[in-house]
């Protein structure tokens, strides 16, 4: 038995739209009353539920018979589905005296600093409440700028967010395999202790059903994304998620890589998409770099693409090599007159906004080098 199941005070438990809905797009209230029943016994403690399915149960109300390609029609689905979703899950737990709670995120919630504030006291409280939150993106209005891509790396976002000891999860694959099991002789990958346990894996593709956006390749991505900053992951099947849950030894367990840290930080480092670059000199990547220092405008030689203030940017080193990502405090039209100059300059020349930092230690990752 695996006894940081039994310890884990904080739960998030992720599920995909295969693991739920049907093949022709509805929800499969068979599958959803099972999910429920393998995570009620986690409600009495601190339990957080990411979910996919409401594209996939807007479909058949729409009378649409596969996935919409075009992002109105896709909102159109999530609008209408959501309800059916929550409603059935509302439905499920009050049969066991649990209230749900509906959260709605989307990638501005946990970048930005005061939305991230808001939405951990909202899911705090939540959670103090009793009240199992059920969290999926606010797919009805997000646009692929600013999106998360899929509910794997949202939940494991979650999983920072509201401090969770452990991140579950769940798809119609039982766990990590060295090949793709429906093609041939596959091995379970049973622990996942560093990148070196991944090598010579081919993983890819959605799920069976063709409901979802995601595959194995996202939760070994999301896994690794929690791992990294402290939580314990176990990728497995909607269908031993009992099992994985009492603590029993189902799935491939990824075990934490390093200590915790803010989940806009891991969100900036695995999910978001560079809106442009920031070249630095030597002297500035070994600030950077070396001492976690901040970016100030006498480190930069150039400047590529169209962003503005608050904008995640790649910082490059002098063979263009991206060292680092971080939200950049102008906008790209501001920075050309500022390369190479002190901020003491800048300010007598601009005025005192001028006298800070291109990007502060704060708002800066720094990026492993390709394995």
């Amino acid at each position: 038995m695996r006894s940081f199941v039994e310890h884990a005070q904080r739960v998030v438990v992720k599920v995909g739209s295969s693991s739920l809905t049907t093949a022709a797009g509805g929800l499969d209230a068979d599958r959803l009353e099972a999910l429920v029943a393998a995570v009620r016994p986690l409600a009495g403690r601190r339990l957080v539920l990411v979910s996919s399915g409401a594209i996939a149960a807007g479909l058949a109300p729409l009378g649409l018979a596969r996935r919409p390609r075009d992002l109105a029609t896709l909102q159109a689905a999530a609008s209408v589905g959501q309800s059916a979703l929550v409603h059935q899950y509302a439905e499920a737990f009050r049969r066991s005296d649990h209230q749900v709670g509906q959260v709605l995120l989307t990638a501005t919630d946990v970048i930005r600093r005061t939305h991230y504030r808001n939405a951990r006291t909202a899911l705090d409280r939540l959670l103090e409440l009793g009240i199992v939150p059920i969290i999926n993106e606010n797919d009805a209005v997000a646009t692929q700028e600013i999106r998360f891509g899929d509910n794997d790396r949202l939940a494991a976002i979650v999983s920072h967010l509201v401090s969770a000891d452990l991140l579950v999860l769940l798809s119609d694959v039982d766990g990590v395999y060295d090949a793709n099991p429906r093609l041939g002789p596959a091995s379970l990958v049973r622990d996942v202790r560093s990148d070196a346990d991944l090598d010579g894996l081919t993983v890819k593709g959605t799920g069976t059903a063709g409901v979802g956006t995601g595959g194995m390749a996202t939760k070994i991505d999301a896994a690794r994304m929690a791992a990294s900053g402290g939580v314990t992951t176990i990728v497995t099947s909607a269908a031993l998620a009992a099992a994985a849950l009492a603590g029993e030894e189902v799935g491939t367990v990824f075990h934490p890589t390093g200590p915790r840290r803010a989940s806009r930080l891991l969100w900036l480092q695995y999910a978001t998409a560079p809106q442009g670059r920031l070249h630095l000199d030597a002297g500035a990547v070994a600030a950077v770099v070396g001492r976690r220092a901040s970016l100030l405008p006498a480190g930069l030689t150039a400047v590529d693409g169209d962003f503005s203030a608050g904008d995640p940017v790649d910082l490059v080193d002098p063979s263009g090599r991206p060292v680092a990502r971080g939200l950049v405090a102008f906008d790209a039209a501001e920075l050309p007159t500022m390369l190479g100059r002190g901020t003491a300059e800048l300010a007598a020349d601009l005025g005192p906004s001028y006298e800070r930092e291109v990007v502060h230690r704060d708002d800066l990752v720094l990026l492993q080098p390709t394995r």
